[in-house]
């Protein structure tokens, strides 16, 4: 074949967990999962690659949960951001995703993706209080500065 003619695209790169090198690329659910049972330390970072590249919200939401109940914590950070792009990409949360993320640090990036591309009525109290309270507070902060 004549270099310049288009030929089979070539398969996903062997995953390089040494490095995370080519992480970015991670688009199976079992090999996810796989890093979970491994313990791999850069399993998040395969997390946030699998929410940017996989196109079913049910195959990534159980495994961004098991990232956001890890006992890492750059690992829950990963999932945190994992469930960002989910709710970006996919408009969609599930119930667990949402149980764990309460016990995060408000303000992170899930509640901003959330807050803007979920449903509002898809959305927990303690998340619509958030945004509220932040809302008032930059209402009122504008209000005495004039």
């Amino acid at each position: 074949m004549h270099p310049d003619e288009s030929g089979p695209v070539d398969p996903a790169p062997v995953l390089n967990w040494q490095d995370g090198s080519t992480l970015r690329w991670t688009d199976r659910p079992e090999e996810v999962d796989a890093a979970f049972s491994r313990g791999e330390p850069l399993v998040g970072v395969a997390v946030i690659a699998l929410a940017l590249n996989h196109a079913d919200a049910d195959a990534i939401l159980p495994r961004v949960g098991k990232a956001l109940e890890a006992e890492d914590p750059e690992v829950r950070r990963q999932g945190v951001i994992a469930l960002a792009h989910v709710a970006r990409l996919h408009r969609t949360v599930d119930r667990r995703s949402l149980d764990l993320l309460r016990g995060c640090q408000r303000g992170n990036e899930a509640d901003d993706d959330l807050w803007s591309f979920i449903a509002h009525r898809r959305l927990p109290w303690w998340l619509w209080r958030h945004h509220y309270a932040e809302r008032l507070t930059w209402l009122f902060r504008d209000r005495w500065r004039d």
